[in-house]
C-alpha cells in the first residue's frame, strides 16, 4: 500500500538523521521497491520555544504491506535509536520525528493512531513535501488535490528548500 512519513529534524547533524532515518525505514519488514522522496526543506519551528532550531523536513513514499500499528512501533523504534527520548514534551526539539501521514486510503481514528495525518493539512512543511512526490494525490477524506491543499495555506511559516535530492 502506498505509505507517507515525514520526516523532521532539528538537533544534531539533521540531515544525517534524515538520512539514516530513510535508510531504517527502507528496512522495515513489509516495505518493498524503491522509496519516492521529496526535496528536503528547511523550516522555522512550529508551536516550539522561541529559540528552537530550524528543522530539516522531508517526505518519503513507500510501498508497506503491514499493520498500520506495526509500522507505528517500528518508526518509534527508530526515532528511539536515533537518540529521541521515548517520553518527550509535543513540539520539543527533537534528533527525529516520524509520522505516519497516510496508508493508502485507510481512514482510522484509535488511542494509538489517526490515519490520515489529523494536522497533516495545515502543515506548509509536509504538504510541499508531499506534493513534490505526487502533487495530484487525493488524500482519505479529502476533496482537494495535495497541491491544492497547499495552494491555500497561508505564505508563513516558510518551507525553504534545503536540497533538491537525498
Amino acid at each position: 500500500m502506498k505509505t507517507g512519513i515525514a520526516l523532521g529534524s532539528n538537533i544534531g547533524d539533521r540531515l544525517q538523521n534524515l538520512h539514516r532515518a530513510a535508510e531504517a525505514i527502507c528496512a522495515i519488514r513489509g516495505v518493498s521497491g524503491l522509496p519516492r522522496t521529496s526535496r528536503i526543506y528547511e523550516t522555522e519551528p512550529v508551536d516550539c520555544a522561541p529559540d528552537a532550531a530550524k528543522y530539516l523536513n522531508a517526505v518519503i513514499e513507500i510501498d508497506y504491506d503491514g499493520e498500520p500499528i506495526a509500522l507505528l512501533n517500528d518508526l518509534w523504534r527508530i526515532e528511539q535509536a536515533l537518540g529521541r527520548p521515548v517520553r518527550h514534551p509535543r513540539n520539543t526539539p527533537r534528533t527525529i520525528d516520524l509520522d505516519i501521514l497516510f496508508l493508502g486510503n485507510l481512514v482510522l481514528h484509535d488511542d494509538a493512531i489517526t490515519l490520515p495525518h489529523p494536522r497533516m493539512t495545515t502543515r506548509r512543511f509536509v504538504l510541499a513535501p508531499l506534493a513534490d512526490i505526487d502533487p495530484a494525490l487525493i488524500l482519505p477524506g479529502q476533496n482537494a488535490s495535495v497541491a491544492t491543499l497547499l495552494e491555500r495555506l497561508p505564505p508563513e511559516p516558510r518551507a525553504d528548500i534545503f536540497s533538491e535530492s537525498w
